[in-house]
């Protein structure tokens, strides 16, 4: 049970729009919010968000981990935290045409590309979104791509959820690629090199014809077996067809 002097912790959205009472008294405790997310943010970027504890978020800090628990209660706040901040600070592109479609691609590109520079973040992200400034500001302005196309409210929001939802699984197995291709420390072609011979044996033309041929061509048409900006741009493609299918009626 809490006691008078005891300061209860804050919500998760009084943290989100620093809206929480200070807590407790006593000297100044020498960083922000802020700068406790900043620091979180760097360390998620550089490590991953596995590497991400209180103790060795501290360490970075140059504090004791009970300090930090007066700035966040707990790795969920902070998480939803670092990624609003990112939702507040991403870069938006403008898009390359007057229409729908242009405007919905640049969104796309935009999210896809926060998810690259932050790998972190795209398998964070929850399915109730932190409904902090950052994730409002990004909300209304990635609506206005949809407005007046004749889609109702509801709709509106269906469609963008089924955007981000595509973009975010490009941009999980893109970083998921990213790094297995750094666990072999080989590069693809590399890979293909030491174990092109062993596959030229054991895929046999006559029983795997069809594999065999479309696999030789996406292979030398991407120079990979998998390439992920090219399965990005192929895929928000097909999504936005999907979209055209109740934007165009």
């Amino acid at each position: 049970m809490s006691t008078a002097t005891e300061t209860p912790k804050p919500h998760l959205l009084e943290l989100l729009w620093r809206a929480a009472p200070e807590a407790g008294r006593g000297p100044r405790k020498g960083l922000t919010v802020d700068e406790v997310v900043a620091a979180a943010v760097a360390l998620a970027d550089e490590e991953g968000l596995e590497a991400l504890t209180v103790r060795r978020l501290a360490q970075s800090l140059g504090k004791a981990p009970m300090t930090l628990y007066t700035y966040v209660p707990g790795k969920t706040e902070l998480v939803a935290l670092m990624l609003d901040t990112l939702f507040e600070r991403m870069a938006t592109t403008d898009a390359e045409g007057p229409g729908w479609r242009d405007r919905l691609a640049a969104v796309a590109r935009d999210n896809y590309a926060l998810y690259r520079a932050h790998p972190w973040a795209a398998a964070a992200s929850p399915s109730r979104p932190p409904l902090g400034p950052g994730q409002c500001a990004k909300y209304e302005r990635e609506l206005r791509a949809l407005e007046g196309l004749g889609l109702g409210d509801v709709e509106m929001d269906d469609a963008l959820a089924h955007l981000l939802a595509f973009v975010r699984t490009a941009a999980r197995d893109a970083a998921q690629s990213e790094a297995e291709r750094e666990a072999s420390a080989m590069s693809d072609a590399e890979w293909w090199q030491a174990n092109g011979p062993l596959l030229a044996k054991v895929l046999d033309a006559e029983r795997f014809p069809t594999a065999v041929r479309v696999g030789q061509a996406a292979g030398e048409a991407h120079d990979a077996a998998y390439d992920a900006d090219h399965a990005f741009a192929f895929g928000m493609e097909r999504t936005l067809d999907g979209l055209a299918a109740i934007i165009e009626r």
